[in-house]
């Protein structure tokens, strides 16, 4: 039977405020599994925001940004085992450092170069979607696939607000409830489709209410927590494995950055609300919280956050350092038996490029 967990003021958290607000624990997670969970947050931001200065130096394009979305990542990944796969949009372009892929290939990606593929089995992670909502369907039908194989096999897509609104969202969550694939929707609800709010995107209270159309079951956590997000989905993980299907997890936050570095969000935002997310940023709370446990002291986070740092500078060094890409592979993968005017494109673009 679907549930949902109503109100925002009552979203799943773990993570309280050191006064008011008790913290709570999660069983399972001892003093290691919560220091490798704050240093996959510091490398997810130490990420991003090297690569928002790399943008700005001309190094990469345009970069989605994920700011104080961290949590809903790496709170979600560590629930997971090695086995299990993910099924990643842009917005979640650097996850696969969580599994070991080298800093040098999500750059790579970014600044359009062939080095930036990856064999999805190397790390169980599916390519990037860029397309809205189409890592949806794929997620299920791999669950689907794992179910009819009998394997206990469970995949993760991430997707933003924006992605419940299309057609794409609704074909794999109505897959996923009658077919009981052992998938796990995680939304990342922070309230705005670039500059579209979601109150003009659905009357429903909240998205996780979507999930009763469906048959599946919804659960509201906070999006900034990260103990909350990572309880959520172990939950969904435990359910999938039982053979119980599928879960939507809403992980609720309010955007504290652009869109994409193309993006001017003083447009259209609110900036009393991002100045409160700032102020209340997800790895912030996750530190205060590891130092009211007695867990994590000023100098071993120090410690974290410049290793997280040289990580990222040898990434770039390392993806600056690939030799030029041949042009002729834009088109070498589109079509079998290429048309002649495919060919007659690239034979200009190439005396283009010589002629440069």
């Amino acid at each position: 039977m679907s549930r949902v967990l109503p109100a925002e003021g009552d979203l799943r958290r773990v993570i309280g405020d050191g006064d008011a607000i008790p913290d709570r624990e999660v069983e399972g997670l001892g003093a290691d599994e919560l220091l490798q969970l704050y240093r996959n947050l510091v490398l997810l931001r130490t990420y991003d925001e090297r690569s928002v200065v790399y943008h700005r130096q001309g190094r990469i394009g345009t970069y989605a940004i994920f700011w104080n979305h961290e949590a809903m990542q790496a709170g979600s990944v560590f629930a997971l085992d090695d086995r299990d796969w993910i099924f990643p949009a842009y917005r979640e372009s650097a996850i696969g450092l969580l599994r070991g892929m080298p800093v040098s290939t999500v750059l790579s990606w970014w600044r359009g170069h062939p080095a930036g593929w990856w064999n999805p089995k190397d790390y169980n992670l599916a390519s990037i979607c860029v397309p809205i909502a189409t890592q949806i369907p794929h997620a299920v039908g791999f669950a689907w696939g794992s179910r009819l194989n009998r394997e206990d096999t469970v995949a993760l897509t991430l997707f933003g607000d924006g992605a419940t609104s299309e057609g794409a969202f609704h074909e794999g969550a109505t897959f996923a409830g009658v077919m009981k694939a052992p998938v796990i929707l995680l939304c990342n609800n922070n309230q705005w489709a670039i500059s579209t709010p979601l109150s003009k995107q659905t009357a429903a209270p909240t998205l996780a209410d979507k999930a009763i159309g469906y048959g599946i079951p919804g659960v509201r956590v906070d999006g900034c927590d990260v103990l909350a997000v990572y309880e959520a989905t172990r939950d969904a993980v435990l359910r999938a494995r039982a053979g119980d299907g599928p879960t939507f997890i809403e992980a609720v936050s309010y955007r504290a950055a652009p869109h994409a570095t193309a993006d001017d969000p003083s447009l259209y935002i609110d900036p009393q609300r991002v100045e409160e997310q700032r102020e209340n940023e997800c790895i912030g709370r996750f530190e205060r919280y590891l130092k009211r446990l007695g867990v994590l002291g000023d100098e071993q986070a120090a410690a974290v956050k410049a290793e997280a740092l040289e990580l990222m500078r040898a990434g770039i060094s390392a993806a600056e350092a690939e030799p030029p890409a041949d042009p002729s592979l834009v088109f070498e993968h589109a079509y079998a038996d290429p048309p002649p005017p495919l060919l007659a494109d690239r034979d200009e673009l190439l005396r283009i490029l010589g002629d440069a």
